[in-house]
């Protein structure tokens, strides 16, 4: 029982002595009607002991009448309670009430009266819970929320970054990490630094149907993201989402989140994301982890040695992140990866298959079972091709005859370098088959043709050497059309060839007095 000061369990009594309601001396004191109500009871049972004798402070009411039992006034609402009763049936409001018997009946008491007697009308099924024990090591939950105010890196501006939450359902010890970005990567990343911050991994991690985790939610076999899935397969731990719009399956996590946002972050600033970091770990270890769990009953460090007992061994090594693409298979039997070429095979021709690329190394397995097919090294320059001898296909396909009939149509010499680099290299060189006898759409024809005599010649195999040569030869032709003809010489005073003027002179009146000496027609020569 609360317990009052005297002077107003005297005003409660004197009140009750009067005849007041219950909710009449709350209105006028401001008590609360349960303390009323236990004062009363107090006071009757004191009396019952003793009758005719008040002790404590209950000596000092005003001898008026000794107080009964609360007396509850009947509502004016009474007399129509079964109108109210069919329309609480109807889901109609409070409101709608009030006004249907002020019209209808006369009805003449406030609407609070028509809310208080209609609220005790609606039965109320409360919310059931049951509460879910684990053992030590069993299972973690994790999610995110928003941390502190944070001033973002390069600018001025102050942001809410992510906070990342796992804790342990047992002990209900927790890792608490802020990021400014979330991704797939990421989120994984983030569970692998908890179980190490643990020391081992549970059984179970209880996951929101986030997209970092959960690409398509299902009650019965939930669609997890390729990365996500594969950390979880090299530490040995079993996802298991919480069905959509059920929050409560990882109620320990939220309260957690919620925990930290009240109490730890709230109302700070930071000026970094590693100082908050560094912050929630001093908390967790001087605060969180000292304090005795509502629900237990018991120290929240002393649950977690209990439980690092529990917990799975890590493996030795930490799991190798990738990226995920989709290729095709050619008919070389290959796929191209950043303009390189890499064996498929066991992989039918013209089918998709799944690349996963590793820091040093990449992985091709099918796209439907995930198993994996080939394994190869990255290729330190673009354009290798990364392809046993014994695995090239050297047999014609109608891809190698459409470039073989294209090479014809350029010209003889085309045609003998294309064939002669497909002998020696299969179809894996159809690629820069295609390079050779697409350059039609920038050169001319016997230019290409003339650059293919002289790659076999030299033995030249790249197409970009072909291409080079091909341009010198556009560049000599167009230089050979600009070059001027010798009617447009221009003219000039003196040369080897060119004797003096005195010379011309003289050849001229030798001349002249040669043809004067000449008979003047045809019938003076004898």
């Amino acid at each position: 029982m609360n317990v009052l000061k005297p002077h107003l369990q005297t005003t409660v009594f004197t009140l009750l002595a009067a005849g007041k309601s219950q909710h009449e001396i709350s209105r006028i004191t401001g008590i609360d009607r349960k303390t009323i109500r236990r004062l009363n009871e107090s006071f009757v049972a004191e009396q019952a002991k003793s009758p005719g004798v008040a002790t404590g402070s209950t000596s000092q009411i005003p001898p008026l009448r000794p107080p009964g039992p609360i007396r509850q006034s009947a509502s004016a609402c009474e007399p129509h309670r079964e109108f109210i009763q069919a329309q609480l049936g109807l889901r109609r409001n409070f409101t709608a009430i009030y006004q249907d018997l002020v019209d209808h009946f006369g009805f003449g008491a406030s609407y609070n009266s028509v809310k208080r007697f209609a609220g005790t009308l609606i039965e109320h099924d409360p919310a059931q819970f049951d509460r879910l024990e684990f053992a030590a090591g069993e299972e973690v939950q994790v999610d995110y929320g928003e941390g502190a105010l944070t001033r973002y890196p390069g600018t001025d501006r102050y942001r809410r970054p992510r906070l990342f939450v796992m804790t342990l359902r047992y002990s209900r010890r927790s890792f608490r990490r802020v990021v400014w970005k979330s991704g797939q990567e990421t989120w994984a990343k983030l569970h692998e630094q908890a179980w190490r911050y643990f020391g081992g991994t549970s059984a179970y991690v209880v996951l929101d149907n986030l997209k970092e985790g959960v690409i398509k939610p299902d009650l019965y076999e939930p669609e997890l993201n390729s990365v996500y899935a594969a950390v979880l397969a090299h530490y040995g731990v079993v996802a298991d989402p919480a069905r959509v719009r059920d929050p409560n399956r990882k109620g320990t996590v939220e309260n957690a989140i919620q925990h930290t946002q009240s109490t730890a972050l709230k109302g700070r600033r930071f000026e970094s994301v590693e100082e908050q970091n560094e912050f929630l770990e001093h908390w967790e270890t001087k605060w969180a982890a000292q304090r005795i769990h509502g629900s237990t009953r018991r120290q929240v460090e002393a649950m977690f040695q209990e439980e690092r007992a529990a917990l799975r061994p890590l493996p030795l090594q930490g799991f190798q992140y990738f990226t995920e693409c989709e290729r095709t298979v050619y008919d070389d039997t290959c796929i191209r990866v950043d303009h390189s070429s890499y064996a498929a095979r066991p992989a039918p021709i013209g089918s998709i298959v799944l690349v996963r690329l590793f820091e040093h190394h990449l992985e091709i397995r099918n796209l439907q079972t995930q198993s994996l097919l080939r394994t190869h090294p990255l290729a330190e320059r673009p354009g290798s091709v990364i392809l046993p001898n014994d695995e090239r296909p050297f047999n014609p396909s109608r891809e190698t005859h459409r470039i073989l009939a294209q090479a014809k149509a350029i010209g003889p010499s085309a045609e003998q370098l294309c064939q002669k680099l497909f002998d020696s290299e299969g179809r894996v060189i159809q690629r820069r088959l295609w390079g050779i006898v697409g350059l039609v759409r920038r050169y001319p024809r016997r230019l290409i043709d003339q650059a293919c005599a002289i790659a076999l010649r030299d033995g030249v195999r790249s197409y970009k050497q072909i291409q080079a040569l091909t341009e010198r030869l556009l560049k000599e032709t167009l230089d050979a059309i600009d070059a001027p003809v010798q009617g447009e010489l221009a003219l000039t005073q003196s040369h080897p060839l060119i004797r003096g003027g005195d010379d011309y002179a003289d050849l001229f009146t030798l001349g002249a007095r040669q043809s004067a000496a000449l008979p003047s027609t045809l019938e003076e020569l004898p």
